[in-house]
């Protein structure tokens, strides 16, 4: 059970981080919950960037599950190769997109353990679709976000299980959704792993691990 001085100090961030980045959204491009999908098992180990050029492309060839399936894996690895991991990729890819047709009639479930009975689907992706694809409640815990979880003393893991649990324990389900983008925003703004801009920070006040910086 959370204390409510912790999370009262969460609710302070929260706001302050709403403020600074009031424009915040996912940064994969998509136009539907089925290219999010794709978008997002391809983000894995890549940049958001390098994945939202390869897909412009991609779309406009493959945008349904059917689609993906029809052709050789081969040619699904060349497509997506600058991404990194391609043959594993387009294997999950495919594998995902048989059982989206036999299972879910080619339609992208809006239930969390039907989307990570998926090939190539985590938790994280599962969370990324249900969030911004159909604004179900959901934390998707990446990179930015173990670290900055961490670093604000919400808590003392790296595992993005027990991360994602502890959040949605802090903060209510209206908030969860954006604060995964307030975190991401505000990991690759400020809180930079190697070279935290500390000074600039507006949450810098409820961080425990600014003065644990401070004495290095």
């Amino acid at each position: 059970m959370q204390s409510k001085t912790e999370k009262a100090r969460a609710k302070k961030i929260f706001s302050i981080l709403k403020s600074e980045y009031s424009e915040a959204k996912i940064a994969l491009n998509f136009s539907n919950p089925f290219e999010l999908l794709i978008a997002t098992i391809l983000s894995a180990q890549c940049t958001d960037e390098r994945v939202n050029i390869v897909t412009k492309e991609l779309f406009k060839k493959y945008n349904t599950p059917e689609k993906f399936i029809s052709v050789d894996s081969t040619i699904i690895e060349k497509e997506i190769f600058s991404t990194g991991f391609y043959k594993q990729k387009a294997k999950s890819i495919q594998e995902c997109c048989k059982q989206l047709i036999e299972k879910h009639n080619g339609e992208i479930p809006k239930n969390f353990d039907e989307l990570t009975n998926l090939s190539g689907v985590g938790r994280k992706t599962a969370s990324v679709v249900l969030g911004n694809a159909f604004g179900i409640p959901s934390i998707a815990v990446d990179t930015h976000v173990k670290r900055l979880s961490n670093l604000l003393g919400f808590v003392q893991t790296d595992d993005a299980d027990k991360i994602e649990i502890e959040l949605k324990k802090i903060y209510d389900e209206s908030e969860w959704i954006m604060l995964s983008h307030y975190l991401i925003n505000h990991g690759r703004k400020i809180c930079i792993a190697r070279r935290p801009k500390c000074v600039e920070c507006k949450i810098s006040v409820y961080c425990p691990s600014v003065n644990l910086r401070e004495k290095k």
